[in-house]
Protein backbone atom coordinates (compact mmCIF):
# COMPACT_ATOMS: atom_id res chain seq x y z
CA UNK A 1 0.00 0.00 0.00
CA UNK A 2 1.01 3.70 -0.94
CA UNK A 3 1.57 6.24 1.40
CA UNK A 4 -0.11 9.69 1.92
CA UNK A 5 3.34 10.96 0.85
CA UNK A 6 4.03 8.91 -2.45
CA UNK A 7 0.77 9.51 -3.59
CA UNK A 8 0.99 13.21 -3.24
CA UNK A 9 4.05 14.48 -4.74
CA UNK A 10 6.29 13.42 -7.88
CA UNK A 11 9.94 13.04 -7.58
CA UNK A 12 12.72 13.53 -9.30
CA UNK A 13 13.89 10.74 -11.86
CA UNK A 14 17.47 10.16 -12.42
CA UNK A 15 19.36 7.89 -14.74
CA UNK A 16 21.04 4.71 -13.66
CA UNK A 17 25.05 4.12 -13.58
CA UNK A 18 26.32 3.65 -17.34
CA UNK A 19 30.57 3.69 -16.84
CA UNK A 20 33.17 3.52 -14.17
CA UNK A 21 33.42 6.80 -11.83
CA UNK A 22 35.74 8.25 -9.63
CA UNK A 23 34.30 10.58 -6.64
CA UNK A 24 35.36 11.99 -3.55
CA UNK A 25 32.66 10.69 -1.22
CA UNK A 26 30.10 7.51 -2.60
CA UNK A 27 27.32 7.38 -0.37
CA UNK A 28 25.22 4.16 -0.68
CA UNK A 29 21.91 4.88 -0.46
CA UNK A 30 18.85 7.37 -1.57
CA UNK A 31 16.87 7.82 1.25
CA UNK A 32 16.77 10.97 3.78
CA UNK A 33 20.15 9.52 5.47
CA UNK A 34 22.06 9.48 2.42
CA UNK A 35 20.11 12.61 0.41
CA UNK A 36 21.29 14.86 3.53
CA UNK A 37 24.30 13.12 3.61
CA UNK A 38 24.92 14.37 0.15
CA UNK A 39 23.92 17.66 0.32
CA UNK A 40 25.57 18.66 3.31
CA UNK A 41 28.77 17.21 1.95
CA UNK A 42 27.50 19.54 -1.67
CA UNK A 43 27.22 22.79 0.75
CA UNK A 44 30.69 22.33 2.23
CA UNK A 45 32.55 21.87 -1.25
CA UNK A 46 32.68 18.01 -1.11
CA UNK A 47 31.94 16.22 -4.79
CA UNK A 48 29.68 13.12 -3.57
CA UNK A 49 28.11 10.35 -6.03
CA UNK A 50 25.06 9.26 -4.32
CA UNK A 51 23.88 5.67 -5.56
CA UNK A 52 20.45 4.37 -4.97
CA UNK A 53 19.12 0.90 -5.68
CA UNK A 54 15.99 1.74 -6.59
CA UNK A 55 13.90 5.35 -6.48
CA UNK A 56 15.24 7.84 -3.85
CA UNK A 57 12.71 7.66 -0.59
CA UNK A 58 11.37 4.50 -1.84
CA UNK A 59 12.57 2.53 1.29
CA UNK A 60 11.90 3.71 4.81
CA UNK A 61 11.55 7.52 3.83
CA UNK A 62 8.18 7.52 1.77
CA UNK A 63 6.39 5.60 4.77
CA UNK A 64 7.51 7.61 7.55
CA UNK A 65 5.26 9.37 9.64
CA UNK A 66 7.93 12.71 9.50
CA UNK A 67 7.97 13.81 12.97
CA UNK A 68 11.16 16.07 13.18
CA UNK A 69 11.80 16.05 17.09
CA UNK A 70 14.58 15.46 19.46
CA UNK A 71 11.98 13.69 22.15
CA UNK A 72 12.36 10.41 21.31
CA UNK A 73 10.50 8.30 23.51
CA UNK A 74 11.57 8.35 27.51
CA UNK A 75 15.03 8.07 26.31
CA UNK A 76 16.90 10.79 28.23
CA UNK A 77 16.15 9.13 32.05
CA UNK A 78 17.42 5.66 30.08
CA UNK A 79 20.21 7.64 28.82
CA UNK A 80 21.47 9.13 32.21
CA UNK A 81 21.19 5.50 33.79
CA UNK A 82 22.89 3.43 31.23
CA UNK A 83 25.31 6.92 29.97
CA UNK A 84 25.95 9.45 32.14
CA UNK A 85 24.91 12.83 32.07
CA UNK A 86 27.48 13.98 29.58
CA UNK A 87 26.42 11.59 26.85
CA UNK A 88 22.94 12.20 27.83
CA UNK A 89 24.18 15.98 26.65
CA UNK A 90 25.38 14.84 23.27
CA UNK A 91 22.64 12.96 22.55
CA UNK A 92 20.35 16.15 22.93
CA UNK A 93 22.58 18.58 21.92
CA UNK A 94 23.15 16.87 18.38
CA UNK A 95 19.62 16.19 17.86
CA UNK A 96 18.47 19.66 18.91
CA UNK A 97 21.05 21.06 16.28
CA UNK A 98 19.12 18.64 13.67
CA UNK A 99 16.15 20.24 14.25
CA UNK A 100 17.37 23.47 13.76
CA UNK A 101 19.05 22.55 10.71
CA UNK A 102 15.74 21.85 9.37
CA UNK A 103 14.15 24.70 10.47
CA UNK A 104 16.67 26.66 8.51
CA UNK A 105 16.88 24.46 5.37
CA UNK A 106 12.60 24.20 5.09
CA UNK A 107 12.59 28.44 5.44
CA UNK A 108 12.86 28.14 1.68
CA UNK A 109 11.15 25.03 0.61
CA UNK A 110 7.70 24.16 0.35
CA UNK A 111 7.40 20.86 2.27
CA UNK A 112 4.43 21.40 4.37
CA UNK A 113 7.11 21.98 7.42
CA UNK A 114 5.04 23.56 10.67
CA UNK A 115 5.79 23.75 13.82
CA UNK A 116 4.25 21.65 16.67
CA UNK A 117 4.79 20.63 20.24
CA UNK A 118 5.52 16.83 20.84
CA UNK A 119 3.90 14.64 23.00
CA UNK A 120 5.38 11.26 25.20
CA UNK A 121 2.25 10.00 27.16
CA UNK A 122 1.73 6.64 29.47
CA UNK A 123 -1.35 5.21 29.51
CA UNK A 124 -0.80 4.42 33.54
CA UNK A 125 2.05 5.03 35.15
CA UNK A 126 2.73 9.36 35.85
CA UNK A 127 5.89 8.15 37.52
CA UNK A 128 7.73 7.38 34.61
CA UNK A 129 7.01 11.05 32.77
CA UNK A 130 7.90 12.30 35.98
CA UNK A 131 11.72 11.00 35.68
CA UNK A 132 12.00 12.01 32.10
CA UNK A 133 10.74 15.32 32.89
CA UNK A 134 13.59 15.50 35.71
CA UNK A 135 16.28 13.94 33.37
CA UNK A 136 15.71 16.51 30.97
CA UNK A 137 15.94 19.15 33.83
CA UNK A 138 19.51 18.36 34.55
CA UNK A 139 20.17 18.20 31.38
CA UNK A 140 19.41 21.90 31.38
CA UNK A 141 16.31 21.45 28.96
CA UNK A 142 12.65 22.39 29.12
CA UNK A 143 9.93 20.32 29.38
CA UNK A 144 6.44 20.04 31.13
CA UNK A 145 3.85 17.19 32.65
CA UNK A 146 0.47 17.73 30.85
CA UNK A 147 -2.33 15.68 32.75
CA UNK A 148 -5.42 16.03 30.01
CA UNK A 149 -4.45 15.22 26.48
CA UNK A 150 -6.98 15.81 23.02
CA UNK A 151 -7.24 11.88 22.42
CA UNK A 152 -9.61 9.80 23.17
CA UNK A 153 -8.24 7.53 25.74
CA UNK A 154 -7.46 7.60 29.34
CA UNK A 155 -3.87 8.55 29.70
CA UNK A 156 -2.00 9.15 32.54
CA UNK A 157 -0.78 12.12 31.02
CA UNK A 158 2.17 13.11 29.04
CA UNK A 159 5.85 15.03 28.55
CA UNK A 160 5.22 17.89 26.07
CA UNK A 161 8.55 19.19 24.62
CA UNK A 162 7.13 22.53 22.55
CA UNK A 163 8.48 23.72 19.20
CA UNK A 164 9.09 20.45 17.65
CA UNK A 165 8.06 20.08 13.63
CA UNK A 166 6.63 17.59 11.07
CA UNK A 167 6.55 18.09 7.26
CA UNK A 168 6.10 16.25 4.10
CA UNK A 169 9.32 13.96 3.82
CA UNK A 170 9.33 13.79 -0.30
CA UNK A 171 8.42 17.23 -0.91
CA UNK A 172 11.53 17.98 1.49
CA UNK A 173 13.99 15.41 -0.81
CA UNK A 174 12.67 16.72 -4.35
CA UNK A 175 14.00 19.47 -3.36
CA UNK A 176 17.08 18.90 -1.86
CA UNK A 177 18.09 16.44 -4.60
CA UNK A 178 17.73 18.73 -6.99
CA UNK A 179 21.71 19.77 -7.57
CA UNK A 180 22.95 16.49 -6.13
CA UNK A 181 24.73 13.59 -8.44
CA UNK A 182 22.58 10.67 -7.75
CA UNK A 183 22.03 7.04 -9.60
CA UNK A 184 18.86 5.87 -9.54
CA UNK A 185 18.02 1.86 -10.41
CA UNK A 186 22.03 1.75 -9.25
CA UNK A 187 22.31 -1.44 -6.47
CA UNK A 188 25.67 -1.49 -4.76
CA UNK A 189 26.52 -5.48 -4.47
CA UNK A 190 30.18 -5.33 -2.75
CA UNK A 191 33.22 -2.60 -1.37
CA UNK A 192 36.69 -3.57 -2.05
CA UNK A 193 38.77 -1.12 -0.10
CA UNK A 194 37.63 2.58 -1.90
CA UNK A 195 35.76 0.66 -4.30
CA UNK A 196 32.63 -0.15 -4.88
CA UNK A 197 31.15 -2.81 -7.36
CA UNK A 198 27.26 -2.84 -9.66
CA UNK A 199 26.52 -5.20 -11.43
CA UNK A 200 28.22 -3.73 -14.34
CA UNK A 201 30.37 -1.10 -13.02
CA UNK A 202 32.38 0.31 -10.33
CA UNK A 203 32.63 3.73 -8.07
CA UNK A 204 36.14 4.63 -6.79
CA UNK A 205 35.89 6.88 -3.79
CA UNK A 206 37.87 8.64 -1.37
CA UNK A 207 35.22 7.97 1.28
CA UNK A 208 32.04 5.96 1.42
CA UNK A 209 29.17 6.39 3.56
CA UNK A 210 26.80 3.39 3.55
CA UNK A 211 22.61 4.74 4.64
CA UNK A 212 20.94 1.74 3.24
CA UNK A 213 18.73 1.41 6.58
CA UNK A 214 20.34 -2.10 7.63
CA UNK A 215 24.09 -2.28 6.49
CA UNK A 216 24.02 -4.91 3.93
CA UNK A 217 28.41 -5.32 3.35
CA UNK A 218 30.21 -8.21 4.90
CA UNK A 219 33.06 -4.85 6.38
CA UNK A 220 32.79 -6.52 9.82
CA UNK A 221 31.14 -4.14 12.68
CA UNK A 222 28.93 -7.04 13.89
CA UNK A 223 25.48 -5.03 12.68
CA UNK A 224 23.87 -8.11 12.29
CA UNK A 225 24.21 -8.96 16.18
CA UNK A 226 23.65 -5.40 17.32
CA UNK A 227 20.11 -4.85 14.99
CA UNK A 228 17.01 -6.07 14.93
CA UNK A 229 14.31 -4.38 12.87
CA UNK A 230 10.86 -3.75 13.31
CA UNK A 231 7.27 -3.11 11.57
CA UNK A 232 4.47 -0.52 12.68
CA UNK A 233 1.56 0.47 10.91
CA UNK A 234 -0.34 4.05 9.89
CA UNK A 235 -3.45 4.59 8.33
CA UNK A 236 -4.65 8.33 7.63
CA UNK A 237 -8.24 9.30 8.34
CA UNK A 238 -9.67 11.95 6.82
CA UNK A 239 -12.64 13.68 8.89
CA UNK A 240 -10.63 12.85 12.14
CA UNK A 241 -10.00 15.56 15.20
CA UNK A 242 -7.61 17.34 15.01
CA UNK A 243 -5.10 16.50 17.99
CA UNK A 244 -2.81 19.83 17.18
CA UNK A 245 0.31 17.85 18.42
CA UNK A 246 2.35 14.67 17.84
CA UNK A 247 1.60 12.39 20.46
CA UNK A 248 3.44 8.89 21.14
CA UNK A 249 2.80 6.10 23.53
CA UNK A 250 5.84 5.44 25.82
CA UNK A 251 5.07 1.38 25.15
CA UNK A 252 6.53 -0.03 22.79
CA UNK A 253 3.54 -1.14 21.02
CA UNK A 254 1.33 1.70 21.51
CA UNK A 255 -0.27 4.34 19.39
CA UNK A 256 0.53 7.34 17.75
CA UNK A 257 -1.49 10.18 16.76
CA UNK A 258 -0.24 13.56 14.70
CA UNK A 259 -2.51 15.36 12.01
CA UNK A 260 -1.30 16.24 8.35
CA UNK A 261 -4.06 18.77 7.00
CA UNK A 262 -7.38 17.39 6.70
CA UNK A 263 -6.10 13.70 7.91
CA UNK A 264 -5.32 12.24 11.69
CA UNK A 265 -2.49 10.26 11.31
CA UNK A 266 -3.00 6.98 13.63
CA UNK A 267 -0.25 4.52 13.93
CA UNK A 268 1.15 1.73 15.93
CA UNK A 269 0.96 -2.33 16.07
CA UNK A 270 4.80 -2.68 16.28
CA UNK A 271 6.24 -5.77 16.24
CA UNK A 272 9.56 -7.90 15.03
CA UNK A 273 9.94 -8.22 11.15
CA UNK A 274 9.01 -11.72 10.88
CA UNK A 275 7.32 -12.67 13.67
CA UNK A 276 3.22 -12.38 14.52
CA UNK A 277 1.56 -9.17 14.37
CA UNK A 278 -1.35 -7.27 14.21
CA UNK A 279 -0.88 -4.98 11.32
CA UNK A 280 -3.50 -2.54 10.52
CA UNK A 281 -5.79 -4.72 12.17
CA UNK A 282 -5.46 -3.51 15.60
CA UNK A 283 -5.42 0.37 14.23
CA UNK A 284 -8.80 -0.03 12.36
CA UNK A 285 -10.64 -1.25 15.41
CA UNK A 286 -9.27 1.92 17.40
CA UNK A 287 -10.58 3.82 14.73
CA UNK A 288 -14.10 2.08 14.31
CA UNK A 289 -14.68 2.69 18.02
CA UNK A 290 -13.27 5.92 18.89
CA UNK A 291 -13.65 7.73 15.34
CA UNK A 292 -16.39 6.55 13.68
CA UNK A 293 -17.51 9.26 11.45
CA UNK A 294 -14.03 9.22 9.92
CA UNK A 295 -12.84 6.93 6.84
CA UNK A 296 -9.33 5.66 6.34
CA UNK A 297 -8.08 7.05 3.12
CA UNK A 298 -4.52 5.58 3.22
CA UNK A 299 -3.05 2.62 4.79
CA UNK A 300 0.94 2.15 5.07
CA UNK A 301 3.70 0.37 6.68
CA UNK A 302 7.46 1.28 7.69
CA UNK A 303 10.57 -0.50 8.90
CA UNK A 304 12.55 0.57 11.32
CA UNK A 305 16.24 -0.77 12.61
CA UNK A 306 16.45 -1.13 16.15
CA UNK A 307 19.77 -0.78 17.79
CA UNK A 308 20.16 -3.03 21.33
CA UNK A 309 20.54 0.59 23.23
CA UNK A 310 18.45 2.93 21.40
CA UNK A 311 21.27 5.33 20.10
CA UNK A 312 21.75 5.20 16.35
CA UNK A 313 24.99 3.73 14.94
CA UNK A 314 27.12 6.98 13.16
CA UNK A 315 30.47 6.82 12.21
CA UNK A 316 32.89 4.47 10.92
CA UNK A 317 31.76 1.42 10.16
CA UNK A 318 34.11 -0.64 11.84
CA UNK A 319 37.35 -0.04 13.71
CA UNK A 320 38.79 -1.74 10.73
CA UNK A 321 37.61 0.25 7.46
CA UNK A 322 38.91 4.02 8.59
CA UNK A 323 37.64 5.43 4.71
CA UNK A 324 34.09 3.69 5.37
CA UNK A 325 31.00 5.59 7.19
CA UNK A 326 27.71 4.19 8.50
CA UNK A 327 24.53 5.69 9.23
CA UNK A 328 21.74 3.23 10.75
CA UNK A 329 19.73 2.23 13.82
CA UNK A 330 17.51 5.14 13.32
CA UNK A 331 15.02 3.47 15.37
CA UNK A 332 11.65 5.15 14.96
CA UNK A 333 12.61 8.71 14.48
CA UNK A 334 14.95 8.40 11.09
CA UNK A 335 13.61 12.29 9.93
CA UNK A 336 15.63 13.98 13.21
CA UNK A 337 18.50 11.42 13.23
CA UNK A 338 18.66 11.46 9.18
CA UNK A 339 19.62 14.80 9.55
CA UNK A 340 22.17 14.04 12.89
CA UNK A 341 23.96 11.79 10.51
CA UNK A 342 24.29 14.05 7.81
CA UNK A 343 25.57 16.76 10.16
CA UNK A 344 27.84 14.66 12.22
CA UNK A 345 29.30 12.79 8.87
CA UNK A 346 30.14 16.22 7.55
CA UNK A 347 31.99 17.43 10.27
CA UNK A 348 33.95 14.08 9.84
CA UNK A 349 34.69 14.30 6.63
CA UNK A 350 36.32 17.92 6.88
CA UNK A 351 38.44 17.19 9.30
CA UNK A 352 35.81 19.25 12.12
CA UNK A 353 35.97 17.11 15.62
CA UNK A 354 32.27 16.87 16.53
CA UNK A 355 31.90 16.87 20.21
CA UNK A 356 28.48 14.73 19.71
CA UNK A 357 30.07 12.40 17.52
CA UNK A 358 31.30 9.82 20.19
CA UNK A 359 27.86 8.69 21.50
CA UNK A 360 26.87 7.79 19.07
CA UNK A 361 29.81 5.44 17.83
CA UNK A 362 28.98 1.82 15.89
CA UNK A 363 31.95 0.29 17.53
CA UNK A 364 30.53 1.18 21.69
CA UNK A 365 30.15 -1.94 23.38
CA UNK A 366 26.88 -3.65 23.89
CA UNK A 367 25.93 -5.47 26.85
CA UNK A 368 26.52 -9.45 26.70
CA UNK A 369 22.52 -10.22 27.66
CA UNK A 370 21.42 -7.99 24.69
CA UNK A 371 23.58 -9.23 22.07
CA UNK A 372 22.62 -13.04 23.25
CA UNK A 373 19.05 -12.56 22.71
CA UNK A 374 19.27 -10.87 19.29
CA UNK A 375 22.02 -13.93 18.37
CA UNK A 376 18.97 -16.24 19.57
CA UNK A 377 16.80 -15.24 17.37
CA UNK A 378 19.11 -15.43 13.95
CA UNK A 379 19.79 -18.91 15.41
CA UNK A 380 16.24 -20.05 15.66
CA UNK A 381 15.29 -18.32 11.62
CA UNK A 382 18.69 -20.23 10.97
CA UNK A 383 17.26 -23.92 12.09
CA UNK A 384 13.35 -23.48 11.65
CA UNK A 385 12.06 -25.64 8.83
CA UNK A 386 10.95 -23.59 5.40
CA UNK A 387 10.93 -24.34 1.96
CA UNK A 388 11.63 -20.16 1.53
CA UNK A 389 14.81 -19.04 3.14
CA UNK A 390 16.57 -15.49 2.75
CA UNK A 391 19.04 -14.80 0.45
CA UNK A 392 20.58 -12.99 3.13
CA UNK A 393 22.41 -16.00 5.52
CA UNK A 394 19.23 -18.71 4.51
CA UNK A 395 16.94 -17.96 7.25
CA UNK A 396 13.08 -19.07 6.91
CA UNK A 397 11.48 -17.25 6.09
CA UNK A 398 7.70 -16.57 7.06
CA UNK A 399 4.65 -15.45 5.04
CA UNK A 400 3.25 -12.52 6.32
CA UNK A 401 -0.24 -12.39 5.16
CA UNK A 402 -1.09 -8.93 5.93
CA UNK A 403 0.73 -7.53 3.76
CA UNK A 404 1.67 -10.67 1.46
CA UNK A 405 5.44 -10.80 1.30
CA UNK A 406 8.00 -13.36 2.74
CA UNK A 407 9.56 -11.95 5.74
CA UNK A 408 13.06 -12.41 7.66
CA UNK A 409 12.87 -12.90 11.87
CA UNK A 410 16.50 -13.01 11.72
CA UNK A 411 17.35 -9.55 10.36
CA UNK A 412 14.49 -8.37 8.76
CA UNK A 413 15.41 -8.57 5.08
CA UNK A 414 12.07 -8.60 2.79
CA UNK A 415 10.73 -10.25 -0.43
CA UNK A 416 7.32 -10.14 -2.38
CA UNK A 417 5.09 -12.95 -3.14
CA UNK A 418 7.25 -13.87 -6.10
CA UNK A 419 10.13 -13.44 -4.76
CA UNK A 420 11.04 -10.04 -5.47
CA UNK A 421 13.64 -8.57 -3.04
CA UNK A 422 11.65 -5.65 -0.69
CA UNK A 423 13.79 -4.77 2.22
CA UNK A 424 17.64 -5.53 2.61
CA UNK A 425 20.11 -6.89 4.53
CA UNK A 426 19.30 -9.14 1.66
CA UNK A 427 20.75 -8.51 -1.63
CA UNK A 428 19.31 -10.49 -4.10
CA UNK A 429 15.90 -11.96 -5.12
CA UNK A 430 14.50 -15.40 -3.62
CA UNK A 431 14.61 -16.44 -7.46
CA UNK A 432 18.51 -15.63 -7.65
CA UNK A 433 19.09 -18.27 -5.43
CA UNK A 434 16.40 -20.61 -5.83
Amino acid sequence: MDSIWSESVQLPVFEELRQNIKTDVLIIGGGMAGLLCGYMLKKAGIGAVIAEAARIGSGTTQNTTAKVTLQHGLLYSRLLKKFGQEKARMYLQANSAALEEYKKICRFIDCDFEGKDSFVYSLQNRAVLEEEIAALDALHFKAEYVPRLPLPIQTAGAVKIKEQAQFHPLKFIAAVSEELQIYENTRVLEIEGHTARTEKYTITADEIIVTTHFPCFNLHGSYFLKMYQDRSYVIALENGPDVNGMYVDEASGGLSFRNYKEFLFLGGGAHRTGKAGCAWQELRRFAARYYPRAREEFAWAAQDCMTLDGIPYIGNYSKNTPHVFVATGFQKWGMTSSMTAAMLLRDRLCGIQNPCAEVFSPSRSMLAPQLAVNAWEAAAGLLRPSKKRCTHMGCALKWNSAEHTWDCSCHGSRFSRDGGLIDNPAKKDLKAKE
